[in-house]
Parts: structure tokens; C-alpha cells; sequence
């Protein structure tokens, strides 16, 4: 099973990582992983003024830093992984990836800034967009 795991390097990640892990019997090594980050993009007004290929870098840097230790994390649970970035609006990029790759299911930690159990943005952008399961951490 293709498993993507859309990651911030924010707390709520960290939870969700954590909840695969401890879950061997759902989601076990035998699974392939993708994280995938998104970075929020430069907006075009600011994006004129740089230096050619200096966005890019910094979209690779950006991601590198939240990719590297969720990439270590997965080394250390023996899963199959691999990590890509992208940048644009999260919501629509994580679900033209999902949809793109075949993903079987998706697992992303969800922020709930509410008592009432409202989904952030990016959760609810990504179940109104997608037609891949999609398993919520909270």
C-alpha cells in the first residue's frame, strides 16, 4: 500500500508520525511512505525581484529542513520511504499528488482550533478536494 503523509514539521506532525509508528499492526513497515511538504509559495511581485534559481533553492531548503528529520525518523521504523516537495496552495497540492500517485490513503496530523472539532484549512481543503481515504490524526 502507497501511503502518503503530508508533513509541516509542526507538532501535529510529529503526533501523527508518532501514531504510525506505534501502529504496526494498520501501517507497518511493509508499506511504502511519502512525505510530502508543501511550501507556501512566493508571491509573483516578490518572486520578479530575485536572482534566477534563488526561489527554487529556497524551496528546497525550506523543505529540506521539515524533510530531513521526519526522513531520519523513518530510517530509524525501517519503512520504505521517500520525500518530496512542492510548492502552491497545500490543500490543492496534496490532493493532485494523492491523486496523481496512486496514493492508497493518506495520514496528516489535523489541527482542530475549535471545542466544537473544527478541521484546519488545509485538513478541510484536502477532504473536499480528494478521493483518496484519508486518516486524521489528532
Amino acid at each position: 500500500m502507497k501511503i502518503l503523509l503530508p508533513v509541516d514539521g509542526s507538532d501535529y506532525t510529529k503526533r501523527m508520525l508518532a501514531y504510525v509508528a506505534a501502529h504496526d499492526e494498520l501501517l507497518g513497515p511493509a508499506h511504502d511512505y511519502v512525505a510530502l511538504h508543501v511550501v507556501a509559495p512566493t508571491p509573483a511581485f516578490a518572486a520578479r525581484f530575485l536572482p534566477p534559481g534563488s526561489l527554487e533553492e529556497h524551496y528546497r531548503e525550506t523543505a529540506a529542513q521539515v524533510l530531513a528529520p521526519i526522513a531520519s525518523f523513518a530510517a530509524q521504523q525501517g519503512w520504505k520511504f521517500n520525500a518530496a516537495h512542492l510548492h502552491g496552495h497545500a490543500p490543492d497540492v496534496i490532493a493532485a499528488y494523492a491523486n496523481a500517485e496512486r496514493a492508497d490513503l493518506i495520514v496528516m496530523g489535523a489541527h482542530g482550533y475549535s471545542a466544537v472539532g473544527l478541521l484546519g484549512s488545509v485538513t478541510m481543503g484536502v477532504l473536499a478536494r480528494c478521493t483518496v481515504p484519508l486518516l486524521l490524526i489528532r
